[in-house]
């Protein structure tokens, strides 16, 4: 099994922190992974993306063109990475932030209102958590006890109380998301 996926969004959704989770979450899983963020301007409003390659084998090369899996957060980022799913794959976006929603008819598209869930939830910052919830209901490339070892992880001490919060967004998450 290899999985090769990009993560994109708006600078402040969390995009980087959950490729970063998704990263350590295959390490706990005892997988070959890569981590690719970009950095820059995108902190502070503009897109950013991460691409995440999770492997039971050896990793050749972090360098993508062609993606398994899309995490679409926002239009402009619809706008660039649909056309490089491969055949076959698969494309996760949220209501919110797509005005038109994708269009091809090669690849599998879910469609997830993380927004309203983290709304209901009464806590925007689980956003991420209920998207990545969401895509390992249908692409299930960690577990979730791979994905709690890894918020140990990932989030500062002062943060694990709420662990239970992101783990219960993660479950959320699976319940919500929606084949369109």
């Amino acid at each position: 099994m290899k999985k090769e996926i990009i993560i994109s969004g708006f600078g402040g959704q969390g995009v980087l922190s959950m490729g970063k989770i998704l990263a350590y979450s295959g390490l706990m899983d005892n997988k070959e992974v890569t981590w690719m963020p970009a950095y820059g301007p995108e902190q502070r409003g503009g897109t950013a993306n991460v691409t995440v390659i999770v492997s039971d084998e050896k990793i050749s090369s972090p360098i993508l063109s062609k993606f398994d899996i899309a995490i679409v957060l926002n239009q402009p980022s619809l706008e660039k990475f649909e056309p490089k799913l491969k055949p076959g794959g698969i494309l996760i976006y949220d209501s919110f932030g797509i005005i038109n929603p994708p269009t091809r008819s090669d690849i599998t598209v879910y469609r997830i209102d993380a927004m309203d869930k983290a709304a209901e939830m009464k806590n925007g910052k689980v956003f991420n958590m209920i998207v990545l919830g969401g895509m390992l209901k249908v692409a299930p490339v960690v577990s979730t006890a791979g994905v709690e070892k890894a918020l140990f992880k990932t989030l500062p001490e002062r943060h694990h109380g709420l662990i239970p919060l992101n783990m219960q967004a993660i479950e959320e998450g699976g319940k919500i998301i929606a084949k369109q």
